[in-house]
């Protein structure tokens, strides 16, 4: 069965947490990775860091990570300045990642999280060209300390760079290595494709994981997206990566305003409504790969 997660920041508003708390939390329910923020490692001690990775190894639960790229480290700036600072962030990122053990990170980290001027006659073509210039350099880091490095397809909204499996499909070509895959995202699939079946048919052996939730940001089947359609043709592809789910539900705090939550989106926001609501979560995706012969 594919390895299935939850993003920390169900339970939290803030992006640095208590990290053991929440891998105990998610070992308990079922879960078998616990994704969170990777910029909180570059604020951990190596200490910190160490005992981290014993609790998740004697847990059983793989660590993965994710980013939203700050616009001031945007690695597909024109500003040459932002640009190489951008490059040597991740760089420290992707290091952390690699002492820690950690095999993937995914997110919006090949340009700026965040809508951005685009110019109208030129379009996004010169952010393209220098978020591959930045990430030619990258990718030499993540392949020495063997993370796999997917750029994750995002709204509109949320990003111009990479908005469909499409345009993530040819970043991933464009850079050539066998560290760099895709990640799908259902949440953005269903603002930006055509076709569920039809993006994760083209993304195939280059998709990496997917991130699964529902078109409101709740849970999967809590919203009107045909999960039925996606895992017949994650089944289709023989899809065996890992399938994490990240559902943002409150509003306040830096969460809630980073994600654009204005409003709570569950009955019941209490702690324990949530580990309830995760355990529904983990229960849905088992049963759907039951369904669709992936487990």
């Amino acid at each position: 069965m594919n390895k299935l997660g939850i993003f920390i920041n169900f339970w939290e508003n803030t992006w640095n947490v208590d990290h053991i708390k929440y891998m105990k939390k998610a070992k308990d329910i079922g879960f078998d990775i616990l994704e969170f923020q990777a910029q909180s490692l570059l604020d951990m001690s190596y200490d910190h860091m160490d005992e981290m990775r014993q609790v998740a190894e004697e847990l059983g639960i793989e660590l993965t990570y994710s980013l939203g790229l700050d616009p001031k480290y945007d690695v597909s700036s024109g500003d040459e300045a932002v640009r190489l600072g951008g490059v040597e962030y991740l760089k420290r990122v992707v290091g952390r990642i690699g002492y820690m053990g950690g095999q993937v990170l995914s997110g919006v980290s090949y340009a700026g999280w965040g809508c951005r001027d685009v110019d109208p006659v030129l379009g996004k073509a010169p952010l393209l060209e220098n978020s591959l210039k930045s990430m030619g350099e990258i990718i030499k880091t993540a392949e020495d300390y063997g993370v796999t490095y997917c750029v994750e397809a995002v709204n509109r909204f949320e990003g111009c760079l990479i908005n469909t499996a499409e345009e993530a499909v040819a970043y991933v070509d464009a850079v050539g290595s066998p560290n760099i895959g895709v990640l799908l995202d259902t949440y953005h699939m269903n603002i930006e494709e055509n076709s569920f079946t039809e993006a994760i048919h083209l993304a195939g052996n280059k998709l990496v994981s997917v991130h699964m939730g529902d078109n409101n940001r709740r849970c999967p089947g809590r919203g009107h997206i045909n999960f039925d359609e996606i895992f017949k043709a994650l089944a289709d592809i023989n899809f065996k990566g890992r399938i994490v789910s990240e559902p943002f539900v409150a509003k306040g705090n830096e969460v809630g305003r980073d994600i654009c939550v204005w409003r709570d989106l569950e009955q019941d926001m209490s702690p324990e409504y949530r580990d309830k609501e995760a355990a529904y979560l983990l229960d849905y995706k088992q049963n759907m790969l039951r369904k669709y012969g992936m487990a």
